[in-house]
């Protein structure tokens, strides 16, 4: 049976949970209490960015949780105004600045950038080659943008995170990450609510006994794909790491991906394109 810390390993062989906390929109003494929380209850996996504006309260966080730094996967990204390589070398140190640690484990870039992104990710490189990040990858790839990737990356991505959810089920992007080695991670998972009274949801819900939030969830980690829900409530937490004890079953599983609809709750990532 799986666990809470059920893991996958990356392309590079590193370790890292199918389930984390997502911590955008936490700020200050409430994010240190909420990361905190999670961490307590079992969550290993922390993503956060530049952009959030909370580094600093995701390391004080991990400090204040007693946990050995090891156990604890911290994800960053770098943000728009800061790619270009020099930038992104400057950025990288800010982060790691605010989260007070000695390395990041997962260094992603954020939104692909028309001018820069070429160059954002040579940073990635160097800086992965310097050992000062375990991993690197992207952020709202498409698939048109991981394959261009093939004409100028030397170190192919670990992870490429996307909206995913079964009301946005991009078939064809996680058939592209897998046949590249890349790991599909899924923000966004729960489409922020919008869904959570589908009475088609509800009805796989109540025959396994678990609420529709977990059954997105579950839906997600079955196609190998990780997900970093987003809550600053304990109730919600523990929710939503409570998928481990069951498992959808396959006419289930092909149901749910019906629901899809194109729901997507931030750009599309094709107008990069």
């Amino acid at each position: 049976m799986e666990t809470p810390l059920s893991r996958t390993t990356l392309n590079n062989g590193r370790s890292m949970p199918m389930l984390g906390l997502g911590v955008s929109g936490m700020y200050g003494a409430d994010a240190v209490r909420a990361i905190t929380s999670a961490l307590t209850i079992g969550y290993r996996l922390i993503d956060t960015a530049a952009l959030y504006d909370n580094e600093a309260a995701v390391g004080q966080a991990v400090r204040e949780s007693g946990i050995d730094r090891a156990e604890i996967f911290i994800t960053t990204k770098v943000k728009n105004i800061h790619q270009g390589y020099d930038n992104t070398m400057r950025a990288f140190e800010e982060s790691l600045n605010r989260l007070d640690c000695d390395y990041i484990d997962l260094y992603l870039l954020h939104w692909p950038s028309r001018s820069h992104r070429k160059e954002t990710w040579r940073a990635l490189e160097t800086l992965y080659a310097q050992k000062r990040i375990r991993s690197i990858g992207v952020c709202n790839y498409p698939v048109p943008l991981i394959e261009e990737l093939q004409d100028y990356a030397e170190t192919v991505p670990a992870v490429n995170q996307v909206e995913f959810s079964p009301y946005l089920y991009s078939e064809d992007l996680l058939r592209c990450c897998q046949s590249h080695g890349i790991h599909l991670q899924a923000s966004c998972p729960l489409a922020q609510g919008r869904r959570l009274d589908d009475p088609r949801l509800a009805a796989v819900a109540v025959k396994y006994g678990k609420t529709p939030a977990q059954i997105m969830l579950r839906w997600i980690l079955q196609h190998g794909i990780s997900a970093i829900p987003k809550s600053s409530k304990l109730h919600r937490m523990r929710e939503n790491i409570d998928i481990f004890d069951f498992d959808l079953q396959p006419d289930d599983v092909a149901r749910l991906g019906l629901l899809h609809e194109g729901l997507r709750i931030f750009d599309d990532p094709m107008d990069y394109v």
